[in-house]
């Protein structure tokens, strides 16, 4: 039976999600997992709606895997200890006491015939987190890039506005291993936003800002969230402006393209699915 799965990840001890020998990934571990809670005589295949990097994060990273059928009884000690069929609940605590705090199963639920973690989603939300402020805060450094110069918030939300809408986003994407330097990477983008948080919750009030990237697009290629970043925070120092960004977004290559910020700052937040 295909299951659809919510989880969540630190992204920081694994090599991305997808599943690569000899390194420890998300995919690996949730397999693992899995296969133990369920008693699966055959290695268990995981497809992912967004296959995040090394060091990239998750809080609503959704995933598809057939189990086998039945699941395996288990025991409840509510009913006197008798036997009863494993439900997605049961799968939810046996996963998440394997693997908990790093991976953690936030749902299980069986899927609905044909759904496809991949292929069924419409839209994926990331979210990046900027540390703007003087020194480094111990506690959001996990989480979050630490810029230590005065950024401009407006120049930084004109610049992510230029890039709603449907672009060929080659400028801001590493090509796919194979593809050449003329194929087109067209995404469409939703919604692109920059926020800010201050007070005691995110270092201390006046101490500095908590700035927060939203974007949410049809789908995503390679480094384009990070790459994106990087980008508005070179116009939020006063390195680029807005027409700067636009005439790289115009130009379909890497060339003048600043390096993608930094993983550890990046989450999937939520992936859309049609009703």
């Amino acid at each position: 039976m295909r299951w659809r799965l919510l989880v969540a990840y630190d992204g920081r001890g694994f090599h991305g999600f997808a599943d690569q020998p000899g390194v420890p990934t998300v995919a690996g571990a949730l397999a693992g997992a899995l296969a133990r809670a369920t008693r699966a005589a055959e290695p268990l295949r995981l497809v992912c709606a967004g296959r995040t990097d090394a060091g990239v994060h998750a809080r609503g990273q959704v995933v598809h895997v057939d189990l086998p059928e039945p699941l395996p009884e288990v025991r409840d000690r509510r009913a006197g200890g008798g036997a009863r069929p494993m439900s997605g609940a049961d799968l939810v605590r046996l996963v998440n006491r394997q693997l908990a705090p790093a991976v953690v199963l936030r749902r299980a639920d069986p899927a609905q015939p044909g759904f496809d973690a991949r292929r069924s989603a419409v839209a994926r939300h990331y979210r990046y987190l900027v540390w703007n402020a003087p020194v480094p805060d111990p506690l959001l450094s996990p989480v979050a890039w630490h810029v230590p110069d005065a950024l401009d918030l407006r120049a930084m939300a004109a610049a992510a506005d230029a890039v709603i809408g449907g672009h060929d986003f080659r400028s801001f994407c590493r090509r796919a291993r194979g593809a050449g330097p003329d194929v087109p990477l067209e995404r469409h983008v939703h919604d692109a936003t920059w926020s800010a948080a201050t007070g005691p919750e995110v270092g201390g009030e006046g101490t500095g800002l908590l700035l927060r990237f939203d974007i949410t697009a049809d789908a995503f290629c390679h480094q384009m969230v990070r790459s994106l970043v990087s980008a508005c925070v070179d116009v939020g120092r006063g390195r680029r402006n807005v027409a700067d960004l636009v005439a790289l977004l115009r130009s379909a290559t890497r060339a003048g393209a600043p390096a993608p910020a930094p993983p550890h700052g990046l989450c999937l937040v939520d992936v859309a699915y049609a009703p």
